[in-house]
């Protein structure tokens, strides 16, 4: 009896067409991600970006429609990478609410550091340039801001549930002032090549939480 030899993986010319589009599409994006924390999206060019995804000079029109789609995608996906990371550290029920918060600033400066503060938060290089962009990525940036800020108020809401901080704290100001603070550290941090402006925002903002009563320093108990 013959060795069944089993059924052949075929995949047909337009499937490896297809295939090669989608993985040439991801390492331009991946790409554009890398380039898009390290510098404005104006200052960005297409040829310099082909060449350090290694693809051919003059493609780029084949995987997006304009410079201004591509930025869009690239937002997207630094969207998705964020989200991740922020639900990594805040959702994280090993650790009290609030200490999550440090969770997320530990990660990020590592990140930081890991490219020696040479990368920031790509959404607050693009702000810093959006008269010079597109109308509809004011929009678009905002709405990534507003998710994220849902998820830092919702930590927030644990810790407030918790009895961490106090019951009447309004946290969907507390998480609006997180992301106005933090744009602002990672700034800073780039700037001064070092971590410290993120250790200083983080524990400025954790001692200014409006805490419970029996839980402030000085209160005497009874």
């Amino acid at each position: 009896m013959a060795k069944n030899q089993g059924t052949p993986l075929i995949i047909a010319g337009t499937e490896r067409r297809e295939l090669g589009f989608a993985v040439t599409r991801d390492v331009l994006i991946r790409c554009g991600m890398e380039v898009l924390t390290e510098q404005g999206f104006a200052a960005t060019g297409l040829d310099a970006l082909l060449r350090r995804a290694t693809v051919p000079k003059g493609s780029f029109y084949h995987y997006f429609a304009s410079k201004a789609d591509f930025g869009r995608e690239v937002m997207k996906a630094y969207d998705a990478f964020f989200c991740r990371k922020l639900d990594r550290a805040l959702t994280n029920d090993r650790l009290a609410p609030s200490e999550r918060m440090r969770a997320f600033v530990d990660d990020a400066k590592a990140g930081m550091a890991k490219y020696q503060y040479t990368r920031g938060c790509l959404v607050g290089n693009l702000s810093q340039e959006v008269g010079a962009l597109p109308d509809s990525y004011r929009a678009d940036l905002n709405g990534i801001v507003q998710g994220w800020q849902r998820k830092v108020a919702r930590c927030l809401e644990l810790a407030r549930d918790a009895g961490e901080i106090e019951v009447s704290a309004d946290c969907e100001a507390l998480a609006e002032f997180f992301w106005i603070g933090w744009e602002g550290a990672v700034m800073r941090a780039r700037l001064v090549k070092n971590g410290a402006p993120l250790d200083t925002f983080i524990a400025g903002f954790m001692a200014g939480l409006p805490r419970p009563e029996q839980s402030r320093p000085g209160r005497k108990k009874a």
